[in-house]
């Protein structure tokens, strides 16, 4: 298995993450988007976007990180992680289709930090404040409860988790929110957690592109 990464991106991030507490081993290939490898024709053929991350499984691709952690999911985490049952399916798949909705991603908290940490085009006090009010959102819901989805972690907490942790890195502090504080500590404690990845000078200076360091979804 291979993935092609990009150290810095949160949605590489979340698929190394779910890796790890899989205990899948896998190849990781590095992908330099500031030199244009993404858009080069060999990584056009696996994906014709040019977006990471990009999975190869034994001849299969898989790309889209919401869709890689499907994939992952019902390949290897059985029943936990993304249930059949069609109502427990429809609860995790809302949140796989909010991790990729404007306040988390390229409208609000991702696209904030491309702002800050890159120097992508963006409104950032515009983003910044989209991002402050779907944590206020996030810290409400999580009140009563101690995971997104269900009573367990589920690819749901994992698509999520890293924008809105990173959420600091494009200048959203994460004061004042205690059941986020609570949910960050319960996923850091599942077998298998890795760090979130951090804006290292290296780590920066590969990563461009038009629409900043997510290259994607």
């Amino acid at each position: 298995m291979k993935l092609h990464d990009l150290e810095i991106s949160g949605n590489c991030y979340k698929v190394r993450l779910f890796l790890s507490l899989l205990g899948i081993r896998y190849e990781k290939v590095p992908v330099n988007t500031r030199l244009g490898e993404s858009k080069r024709p060999g990584f056009l053929a696996l994906n014709p976007r040019g977006q990471l991350p990009v999975l190869e499984d034994d001849g299969v691709v898989v790309w889209d990180s919401a869709s890689i952690l499907v994939y992952l999911a019902r390949k290897h985490g059985g029943e936990s992680w993304f249930p059949s049952e069609a109502r427990a399916a429809a609860e995790v798949s809302r949140w796989l289709g909010i991790s990729q909705q404007g306040e988390i991603n390229m409208g609000g908290l991702s696209r904030a930090r491309a702002v800050t940490l890159f120097g992508v085009k963006g409104e950032l006090a515009e983003l910044r404040e989209r991002g402050r009010h779907f944590l206020k959102f996030l810290d409400g819901y999580l009140s009563d409860r101690k995971w997104l989805a269900l009573d367990r972690p589920t690819i749901g907490d994992i698509a999520c988790y890293p924008y809105v942790a990173l959420a600091p890195d494009g200048g959203v502090l994460l004061e004042g929110y205690p059941a986020l504080d609570a949910w960050f500590a319960r996923i850091r404690a599942l077998p298998g957690y890795v760090p979130l990845p951090e804006p290292t000078p290296e780590n920066v200076s590969k990563a461009s592109g038009p629409t900043g360091p997510g290259l994607g979804r």
